[in-house]
C-alpha cells in the first residue's frame, strides 16, 4: 500500500537539522505524548536534571491510559504479593513471560522482572497505595478495590505445569473496571510539574528534525494555527497505538476493522509510529491485535463449555479472556457458543456476550444452533463424564473450573464475532532496545530517538499470551528507562 492511496499511512517528512533557525528553542529532552509512558519518561528525565518539554495533543494529560481500569502486571515478590501470602520470584515471572511470548526478548523480560518490585515501589511513591488484598475469582478486573488477582494464563495448561502460578495483576484502589488509571495519571502530572518539566497541551509533534548522520535532534510542532521547530538532544515518542487509524488498521491488523469496538482515544492514530518511521524505525508485531469479548464474570460461566459450528470444543475455557477470544476468531466464521446448565447460569455482570437462548434438551440446543446432528450430544457427554472426575484430557482445563453441565435447561451465550461485542487495540510498534532506543531494520540504533508505551513493541506481543496489566506495566517501566536514557544523552543540549 502506498501513502498516495491511504493518507493514514503517510510518513511525515523529516526536517533537516541544517534548517533549524539559530534562535530555535532548545531542550535536553522532548517527550511526545502524556499517557503513562510519556509521563514516566518525562518525570525520570526531569528528576535526573534534564530540561524537559512534554507535548500533548489533547487539552489534558492522560491519553488512553486514563480510560483503563488500572492494572499493572508486576511480580517477583511485591508488597501486595507478600502481604497476601502469594509466593512469586523473579525467575518464575521471567519464565512465565518467556513461555507466553510469541517472540520473547529475553533482555527486556529479564529487566522487567528484575526491576518489578522496585517499579512497584516507585509507582506507590507517586502518592497512592495498592490495597494489600487478593481477589480469588475470575473477572476481567477486580470488582472492588482488591489489590491483586490472576490476570493472565498463569493457571492455564501448559504453563501451570512448567511454572508455579502466581497472581501479578495489581489494581489501583479504585472500584470498577474503568478510570482507575486516571488517579495515577493525576498524581503523575503533579510529580512531573514538581520535577520542573514543562508541559504544553493542545500541541502536537508534526515532524522530527534529523541531522546528516541520521540522528534525531529536534521536533516540529503545531498548536492550532501556530507552528514551530525546536532543538533537543533526544526525543521520546510515547504517542499511543494506531487503533483509531482506519488505513493503518486495514494495512496491519484488518481483524480490528471488522465489527469491533475499538479501545483507544482519538489520538491513537499511529502518528508516533509514523514519526519513528520517518527517521528509519523498524516496526515489530504490527499484525498482532489484542481482541477480546469476556464472557465472565460471573466466574461460574467459566465452568461451562465452548463449542464451534461443528459442535466441537477447541480451547480450554479457563484461559485469560483474550486467549479464549484468540481461538474463537480462528474458528469457522469466527463463530462459537458457550453452554452452561442451570446450576452455572448466574446473570452476567458484563454482558458483552449475549444470551442467545435457553434450551430444554441437548437435541433441541443442537438443532437451534444448527450444529451437525449428534455432534453436541457427543461433545457434552465426553466433557461431562471427565468433568465429574475433575479431568479434561482434551484441553487440560484446570480442575477448579471443571463441572458437569447436566442440569437442564441449558443457556447458550453467543461468542460469535459480530454478535458478541469484541473490543480491541493494537500491540505492535517500533522496535526498541531495553532502554527504549529505537532500532532500524538492521538492528542499529537511531541516535537521539526513544520510544515507549503503545507506539513501541515490548513484552505484549499477541492476544494469546497477553496478561491484563502488561500495557500499563511495561509502558510505565520502559517509559522510565527511556526517559533516563534520553536524559543521559540529551543533558546539556538546552544550555
Amino acid at each position: 500500500m502506498n501513502s498516495h492511496t491511504s493518507p493514514g499511512l503517510a510518513v511525515p517528512q523529516v526536517v533537516p537539522a541544517a534548517d533549524l533557525p539559530e534562535d530555535a528553542e532548545r531542550f535536553d529532552v522532548v517527550v511526545v505524548g502524556f499517557g503513562i509512558a510519556g509521563g514516566c519518561a518525562a518525570l525520570e528525565a526531569a528528576r535526573s536534571g534534564a530540561r524537559v518539554l512534554l507535548l500533548e495533543r489533547a487539552a489534558v494529560h492522560g491519553g488512553t491510559s486514563s480510560m483503563s481500569g488500572g492494572h499493572f502486571y508486576l511480580g517477583g515478590g511485591t508488597a501486595v504479593q507478600r502481604a497476601t501470602g502469594q509466593e512469586d520470584s523473579v525467575e518464575a515471572m521471567a519464565r512465565y513471560l518467556t513461555a507466553t511470548s510469541k517472540d520473547p526478548d529475553e533482555r527486556k523480560i529479564r529487566a522487567y522482572c528484575e526491576g518489578s518490585v522496585a517499579h512497584f515501589d516507585w509507582l506507590e511513591a507517586l502518592g497512592f497505595e495498592f490495597e494489600r488484598s487478593y481477589f480469588p475469582g475470575k473477572a476481567v478486573i477486580q470488582p472492588g478495590t482488591e489489590g491483586l488477582m490472576f490476570t493472565g494464563n498463569e493457571k492455564v495448561w501448559p504453563f501451570r505445569e512448567e511454572i508455579r502460578p502466581a497472581p501479578r495483576g495489581h489494581k489501583v484502589p479504585v472500584p470498577g473496571d474503568t478510570d482507575g488509571t486516571k488517579m495515577v495519571m493525576d498524581l503523575l502530572r503533579d510529580r512531573v510539574e514538581e520535577a520542573g518539566a514543562e508541559v504544553r497541551y493542545e500541541t502536537g509533534a508534526t515532524n522530527l528534525v534529523v541531522d546528516g548522520g541520521g540522528a534525531v535532534t529536534g521536533v516540529a510542532w503545531r498548536n492550532f494555527d501556530r507552528s514551530g521547530v525546536l532543538a533537543c538532544g533526544a526525543v521520546v515518542l510515547a504517542a499511543g497505538g494506531f487503533v483509531m487509524n482506519p488505513d493503518m488498521v486495514a494495512a496491519y491488523t484488518p481483524a480490528l476493522g471488522e465489527k469491533l469496538f475499538t479501545l483507544g482515544s482519538t489520538y491513537d492514530d499511529g502518528l508516533g509510529i509514523r514519526l519513528g518511521q520517518s527517521a528509519g524505525a523498524a516496526l515489530e508485531h504490527m499484525d498482532e491485535p489484542f481482541i477480546t469479548a469476556p464472557f465472565y464474570p460471573p466466574s461460574s460461566l467459566v465452568k461451562g463449555l465452548i463449542v464451534n459450528k461443528r459442535g466441537e470444543r477447541f480451547a480450554a475455557e479457563d484461559g485469560y479472556h483474550a486467549r479464549t477470544s484468540y481461538f474463537v476468531l480462528k474458528q469457522p466464521d469466527a463463530a462459537a457458543y458457550l453452554i452452561a446448565d442451570s446450576d452455572h447460569m448466574e446473570e452476567q455482570r458484563m454482558p458483552l456476550v449475549v444470551l442467545k437462548d435457553g434450551y430444554e434438551t441437548i437435541e433441541e440446543m443442537e438443532a437451534g444452533l444448527g450444529l451437525p446432528s449428534g455432534s453436541l450430544a457427543a461433545t457434552m457427554a465426553r466433557y461431562n463424564e471427565y468433568a465429574a472426575r475433575g479431568e479434561d484430557p482434551d484441553f487440560h482445563k484446570h480442575p477448579d473450573w471443571l463441572a458437569p453441565q447436566t442440569n437442564g435447561p441449558w443457556g447458550v451465550y453467543d461468542l460469535t464475532l459480530g454478535t458478541a461485542l469484541y473490543a480491541g487495540f493494537t500491540l505492535g510498534g517500533m522496535a526498541t532496545t531495553v532502554d527504549g532506543e529505537v532500532r532500524r531494520g538492521d538492528g542499529s540504533v537511531i541516535g537521539g530517538l526513544y520510544a515507549a508505551g503503545a507506539c513501541a513493541s515490548n513484552i505484549a506481543q499477541d492476544g494469546a499470551g497477553y496478561c491484563s496489566g502488561t500495557q500499563l506495566g511495561e509502558g510505565s517501566f520502559f517509559g522510565r528507562r527511556a526517559g533516563l536514557a534520553a536524559a543521559a544523552r540529551g543533558r546539556g543540549t538546552a544550555r
